[in-house]
C-alpha cells in the first residue's frame, strides 16, 4: 500500500486528500461522506490532521487506520510535536506500526496558547525534525535511545511540510534541505496560488536535493492546494496566515464578484481554483488537496 503510494510520488501522478477529524467520538461520518461522493476513487490516498490550531480533535492515527480499512488506500497521519514527548512519540509509532499506519506527516504544531482547552501547555521537546530522526531510527531497527527492537518495525514513510512563500526564497530552500537531511520522503507545501510560485518551489526543491546528494537523500515536492470560493477566506489567508501568498488579482476578482452576490462570488472563486488545479497538474502532477472537509468542492475540483 505505502510502497505503491511512494512509487506514484516518485514516478507518476499523485493526489492526496486532507481530512480533518472532528471534535466528536466518531470519525465514520466523514468516511461515509467520502464514500457517498466516491472521492476515494479520485485520489491515491488521504491525510489526517492532528488537532490543527491546537483545537482538540479525534486522534489522527485512529482516523488514518479507519480510512485505510474502508478504502484500502494509504493514509498519511499527522503527528504534532506540540503534544508529545519522546516517549509518547515512539509509543504511538510502535502501536501505529502494527496497525499498519506507516505514513507519518511530521509537524511542529500550532502553539498551545491558542488552544480551546483551558491552561494547555505544549510539550515540544524539539521541532518536526526530531520526529523525522525518530522515524529514521525505527527504520534502522532501533529506538531513539539506540536500543534495538527484537522485532524490526515495518518501514515508516516520513513526510514534512514547508511554507509556499517567503520574501527570501533561500529561506525556503534551507528549510527544505533540513527536512530532506532528516529523512523526509515527501514535502507538502502550504497552499500555492500561482504557477510562478510553484515553479520557484520546484527549483528550490531540486537545489535542496542536490545539497543532500552526498547523504543519498532526496524528497519529492507535493504542491498544496486550498480552493478559495469566498472573499473573506482570501483576505484572511492573505493577511493572517504566514507563508502563503494569495495574489492581489484573486482578491480583486472576488471583491468585484461579491458585489453581485454570494453565488457569483463562489462561481468566480471556484473558477480561479479549478484553473489553478489544472495548471499545477500540468506542471507537476503531485498535489495535496485541502478543503477543510468541504468534500463537495473537492469532488468538483478533482473531476
Amino acid at each position: 500500500m505505502f510502497e505503491t503510494l511512494y512509487k506514484k510520488l516518485k514516478n507518476e501522478t499523485y493526489i492526496t486528500l486532507e481530512t480533518t477529524p472532528p471534535h466528536e467520538p466518531r470519525f465514520s461520518p466523514i468516511i461515509d461522506k467520502i464514500e457517498a461522493l466516491q472521492l476515494h476513487t479520485l485520489v491515491d490516498g488521504f491525510t489526517t490532521t492532528d488537532s490543527p490550531l491546537a483545537k482538540m480533535k479525534y486522534n489522527s492515527l485512529f482516523a488514518a487506520q479507519l480510512l485505510q480499512r474502508r478504502f484500502n488506500k494509504p493514509a498519511i497521519a499527522t503527528m504534532s510535536m506540540r503534544d508529545r514527548n519522546k516517549i509518547a512519540l515512539q509509543s504511538d509509532l510502535l502501536g501505529a506500526n502494527e496497525a499498519d499506519v506507516r505514513a507519518i506527516l511530521a509537524l511542529t504544531g500550532d502553539p498551545a496558547n491558542i488552544s480551546d482547552q483551558p491552561n494547555t501547555k505544549a510539550v515540544v521537546e524539539g521541532d518536526s525534525t526530531l520526529l523525522l530522526d525518530i522515524i529514521e531510527c525505527f527504520n534502522s531497527g532501533i529506538d531513539y535511545a539506540g536500543k534495538p527492537f527484537k522485532i524490526h518495525p515495518k518501514e515508516i514513510f516520513a513526510f514534512a511540510v514547508v511554507n509556499s512563500y517567503a520574501k527570501n526564497p533561500k529561506t525556503l530552500q534551507k528549510k527544505m534541505q533540513k527536512k530532506v537531511k532528516h529523512g523526509a520522503k515527501g514535502i507538502i507545501t502550504q497552499p500555492v496560488y500561482d504557477v510562478k510560485s510553484a515553479e520557484l518551489l520546484l527549483e528550490l526543491q531540486q537545489n535542496a536535493n542536490k545539497e543532500c546528494c552526498n547523504e543519498r537523500k532526496s524528497a519529492e515536492l507535493i504542491l498544496g492546494i486550498f480552493p478559495i470560493t469566498k472573499l473573506r477566506t482570501a483576505q484572511f489567508l492573505a493577511s493572517h496566515v504566514p507563508g502563503i501568498n494569495v495574489p492581489k488579482c484573486w482578491i480583486e476578482e472576488l471583491r468585484s464578484a461579491s458585489k453581485d452576490g454570494l453565488e457569483k462570488e463562489y462561481e468566480v472563486g471556484f473558477s480561479l481554483s479549478k484553473e489553478l488545479f489544472e495548471n499545477l497538474k500540468k506542471l507537476h502532477p503531485k498535489i495535496h488537496l485541502m478543503t477543510a472537509n468541504n468534500f463537495e468542492i473537492a469532488k468538483e475540483i478533482l473531476l
